[in-house]
């Protein structure tokens, strides 16, 4: 398996895997998903946000867009700040504020995780390290 198309593959399935993680309360919630999205301490509406510019980069890295290192590196630090931020309101936030599966603000650190490790995977199958 050729890793340097197929672990930038495996960080933007990471994306949008995110993006939909997070647009699942809208579809399966009764209740005011905005509160339960702004009760903890960083909404992760902005990790969608990421999740969306890190699907380009690493996209534009994988077809020879742009320099694929610098692909590599930017979609390690962008799903750093994903899963970071998705860990901290995912310990700060308020589950009682919406009816819905409760183990669902860790299922979106969890899914995060494949955007680094899909990055790490592309920096060292271009063996930068």
């Amino acid at each position: 398996m050729d890793g340097v198309r197929a672990a930038p593959l495996v960080g933007i399935v990471g994306c949008l895997g995110v993006i939909a993680a997070l647009i699942y309360p809208y579809v399966a919630a009764d209740g005011a998903v905005g509160l339960y999205y702004s009760s903890g301490v960083v909404s992760p509406l902005v990790t969608g946000l990421l999740a969306l510019v890190t699907i380009i980069v690493l996209a534009a890295g994988r077809e020879d867009r742009t320099d694929p290192e610098l692909a590599a590196g930017a979609g390690l630090v962008f799903g750093l700040f994903i899963v970071a931020l998705l860990l901290a309101w995912a310990m700060t936030t308020r589950v009682d504020t919406i009816t819905i599966w409760q183990h669902h603000r860790w299922v979106l650190p969890a899914v995060a995780v494949l955007v680094p490790l899909g990055s790490l995977w592309y920096a060292r199958a271009l063996r930068i390290f």
